[in-house]
């Protein structure tokens, strides 16, 4: 029988452990609170069962830990992430990853962008040379032996990007803080695509990419991840593809495929994409994505304990493997 695979991103909102200050302006988690959404977070992702899991706004491992202590499938998964460091006296949340596959390697955490590439902020003196947030990369051990690379990424917000002495009343500074915002995020993913692109030059095989993208799937940034593939090559040639838009068993008619909700509007700013080793007319095609699963029913309701997002689950069907427990 083909062996399915299970992908999710999920962003948990500030994980922290209690009495713990990660940003200015906001309390600490009591005890109580601290206890309330590790558990909430524990049967969240008890629900998703998936295989691979990538994490946001993870302020501290320990904390992950705690969490994966309270589920029931993933006490024994491989963990991989590092705790945030202090940038201009500010914390910056990480990002990590939960996996029952094996681990192929070293996790490899990537905060300088690559290529040397520095790029210039309006009214900023010094250029970006950083990701926003660390993007990690995982190698994993597929049922079959083979490897799979896993990236995860946590994308600049859509939230001004403010410099100091600039107030919200300045249409000037707020445009300026906007489009750096804008910039930074473009930067992000120009960063990750060069990781992608060096890799897919490297060596051809499976890459899934699990993040909060602060964006939908149409958004330049977004479509910069993703790539154009390369003149003369297979039009899937080193691209990657939203997994909502190649699944199988996709019916638009019973769609609600959102992770946010912002002053009323409803958005889709998380996505797992997936190399053309998983697009149903590659010719190295390994596997299908079958089915992408939305958890949203707690965006609306706004529980105090829970996350702010909704996860992503994706369903693979891989080609030519034995069914085996992960």
């Amino acid at each position: 029988m083909p062996h399915e695979l299970r992908f999710a991103t999920f962003n948990v909102l500030n994980l922290a452990l209690p009495g713990a200050r990660f940003y200015d302006g906001q309390e600490p988690y009591s005890i109580r609170q601290y206890d309330e959404k590790i558990s909430w977070l524990a049967q969240q992702i008890d629900r998703l069962d998936a295989d691979v899991i990538g994490f946001q706004e993870i302020f501290s491992q320990d904390a992950l830990r705690d969490v994966l202590a309270r589920t029931k499938h993933y006490r024994h998964a491989h963990h991989a992430g590092s705790d945030p460091q202090p940038r201009d006296g500010q914390l910056t949340p990480s990002v990590a990853l939960v996996s029952r596959l094996p681990l192929a390697g070293l996790p490899i955490l990537h905060q300088d962008l690559p290529h040397q590439l520095a790029i210039t902020l309006p009214d900023t003196p010094v250029p970006m040379t950083q990701f926003t947030r660390p993007i990690l990369q995982v190698a994993l051990t597929l049922p079959d032996g083979s490897t799979l690379q896993a990236f995860v990424t946590h994308m600049k917000s859509k939230r001004p990007d403010w410099n100091s002495g600039e107030t919200q009343d300045d249409p000037y500074h707020l445009g300026m803080a906007s489009l750096r915002s804008l910039i930074r995020r473009g930067t992000d993913a120009l960063g990750l695509r060069y990781l992608l692109t060096d890799l897919q030059l490297a060596q051809r095989g499976p890459l899934v990419v699990l993040g909060d993208f602060n964006d939908d799937a149409g958004a330049v940034s977004t479509q910069m991840v993703m790539g154009t593939g390369r003149h003369g090559k297979s039009a899937l040639y080193e691209r990657l593809f939203d997994s909502s838009r190649i699944q199988t068993g996709n019916d638009r008619s019973r769609d609600v495929g959102y992770t946010h909700l912002h002053e009323g509007a409803y958005q889709t700013l998380d996505h797992v994409l997936v190399s053309e080793e998983f697009h149903p007319q590659s010719n190295y095609a390994i596997g299908e994505v079958l089915e992408v699963l939305y958890l949203n029913d707690h965006v609306g309701l706004r529980l105090a304990a829970a996350s702010d997002h909704g996860q992503v689950l994706v369903r693979i069907k891989l080609f030519g493997q034995d069914a085996e427990a992960t």
